[in-house]
């Protein structure tokens, strides 16, 4: 009788069973004839079980300046900013960028919560480097990578929006944080309240804008965040426009701080989606009043099912969804 040898793999959502037939005129395994292999899909976990619900709320957080001198409302210290993803890390919250939340394309493992970081301005104080090519210490930049390197399963990613000449005109920081996996969006050529431009200025500052990050990255721009939230007097311009030959559509748009945003897959306006101000401990609202709240009603938050196929929440919240979802809904 020929002896069996079974080796088990483990793999992220499967079991590989290897079998290896040796002796008594069963042929060892070669280039011709390989092991035979059997792959078992591992079933998805039940949503109930993990109190899913993928039509909850999302937190946006809004960074400005990470530092310890001068703090203005919208800013943090490093401390601060470290002790907050300490706090997304223990209540299993997991990073996306502003792109793939607008675009629902993510996939986060059962009963985590997704949380998008993003920062404004294109400052020193998020993004500078040693005459080495090292992020300097105590930036934001070099502690979110200081995150990852201590928590891999965190998965640590953001969204930078930047202005023209950003980081101090540092031509190392866009193509650095592309290839670190941040996303680049815009923030206006010089920063300008679109309000009190004409039509043809706000095309121009968002075209400019984009042309350079463009530029640097090779990558498009996907994502705005309006200057002091402030929308142009036709709206319409924040989301898609031309100037100069040079056209611009933004998946989203984003205001200044507010509130949690809705889920992607639920009534999300995603020309206006809300972000939270993440700053000093004496401003209200901001991001350490709305963690608190969404910790105080878990349901209300948005919790994956750990399987990108499908979108799956409370029976009772069906009609929350849009309809361009309907296909992957699991209602349970």
């Amino acid at each position: 009788m020929a002896k069996i040898a079974v080796t088990t793999l483990r793999t992220a959502g499967s079991v590989l069973l290897l079998c290896f037939a040796a002796a008594c005129g069963s042929p060892e395994p070669t280039a011709a004839t390989p092991a035979a292999a059997v792959t078992t899909t591992t079933p998805p976990p039940d949503p109930a079980a993990v109190g899913a619900n993928e039509l909850g709320q999302v937190p946006v957080l809004m960074y400005h300046r990470v530092d310890r001198t001068g703090l203005g409302e919208y800013d943090q210290t490093p401390e601060k900013f470290r002790a907050e993803l300490d706090r997304l890390y223990r209540e299993n919250y997991r990073p996306i960028t502003v792109s793939q939340y607008a675009s629902g394309e993510f996939d986060l493992p059962a009963g985590t919560h997704p949380v998008v970081l993003t920062f404004d301005d294109s400052t020193t104080s998020q993004v500078a480097f040693t005459p080495d090519g090292a992020p300097v210490p105590d930036t934001a930049v070099a502690i979110l990578e200081q995150f990852r390197a201590q928590h891999p399963d965190f998965g640590t990613t953001a969204t930078f929006f930047v202005n023209n000449e950003p980081f101090a005109n540092d031509a190392r920081a866009l193509p650095w944080l592309t290839a670190h996996g941040y996303e680049i969006g815009s923030h206006t050529a010089t920063h300008a309240n679109l309000a009190r431009l004409d039509s043809a200025g706000v095309q121009r500052e968002l075209v400019e804008n984009i042309r350079a990050i463009t530029a640097a990255t090779g990558r498009p721009v996907r994502t705005l965040a309006l200057p002091l939230g402030i929308s142009p007097a036709d709206k319409a311009l924040s989301t898609a426009g031309s100037w100069d030959g040079t056209a611009y559509a933004f998946d989203a748009v984003m205001l200044v701080g507010s509130n949690p945003a809705p889920s992607p897959f639920g009534q999300v306006d995603l020309t206006a989606v809300p972000r939270i101000r993440s700053g000093r401990d004496d401003i209200p609202f901001t991001s350490g009043y709305w963690l608190d709240a969404l910790a105080a009603a878990p349901a209300d938050r948005y919790t994956s099912d750990g399987d990108r196929t499908r979108i799956s929440f409370p029976r009772a919240r069906t009609a929350e969804l849009t309809a361009r979802w309907t296909a992957q809904a699991n209602p349970y």
